[in-house]
């Protein structure tokens, strides 16, 4: 489907053989998005890495120093006493066996991202074959899994979040929306790119950032620099 052309005239501003520093990339980004709605900023990067690989995988998570722009509704899987530090942490369903249950009876998922106490994981392995082909399974290795709920409800809420690269070599990851001030942006891209890099794979060689693109939802991709 060709783009319109208002996206022909907006990619116009864009050279696309220049690779630009953050801040200009972002100020770009702001000025040729096509929506007429608050569309979100995405961060693409393809990375030198083998994804056929295990010991190659790129996984991590990382705090956006000024969140995504939308909240994620939270679940926490939990028991006892952290039922109540769930809930003060702000988490939208809270439960244990009970929830889960309901989860597996109904397969009916009201929210964005799962955390869970230890003792809980056991349990939840009947929700694998539900929770797991959306990546909603609570992990440690995303820092879903943990005996502090309370910190890993709130941080959540402020905007914290798990990346992964996907079969390609290619990462993907929402770092805000297009009404942000563009230094709030530029700052909550280089925390992501900063926490991509540090979660390189000791076997990776060459070029690390082969390509990195920030467009925005209806946007033309600006291409930009990793520092």
């Amino acid at each position: 489907m060709p783009h319109s052309q208002r996206f022909q005239e907006l990619k116009k501003l864009i050279d696309p053989k220049k690779a630009y520093p953050l801040a200009e990339a972002v100020e770009l980004v702001k000025k040729t998005s096509a929506a007429k709605f608050d569309a979100t900023v995405e961060l693409h990067c393809k990375l030198g890495i083998n994804p056929t690989k295990g010991e190659e995988q790129v996984r991590g998570t990382v705090s956006l120093p000024h969140g995504t722009g939308k909240t994620k509704k939270v679940a926490a899987f939990v028991g006892g006493e952290k039922v109540k530090d769930a809930r003060e942490a702000g988490a939208d369903l809270v439960g244990g066996e009970d929830l889960i249950a309901e989860i597996a009876k109904t397969e009916k998922i009201d929210f964005d991202v799962a955390v869970a106490a230890p003792e809980m994981m056991p349990k939840l392995a009947k929700l694998a074959k539900i929770l797991g082909p959306r990546g909603l399974m609570p992990n440690p290795k995303t820092e879903t899994v943990g005996p502090n709920v309370k910190k890993m409800v709130e941080e959540l809420k402020k905007g914290k979040i798990a990346f992964k690269n996907d079969a390609t070599g290619n990462l993907h990851l929402a770092i805000g929306k297009v009404s942000f001030a563009a230094e709030k942006l530029a700052a909550n891209a280089a925390a992501a790119l900063e926490a991509i890099k540090k979660a390189k794979p000791a076997s990776s060689k060459g070029d690390y950032f082969q390509n990195i693109t920030l467009t925005s939802s209806m946007g033309p991709g600006v291409k930009a620099q990793a520092a």
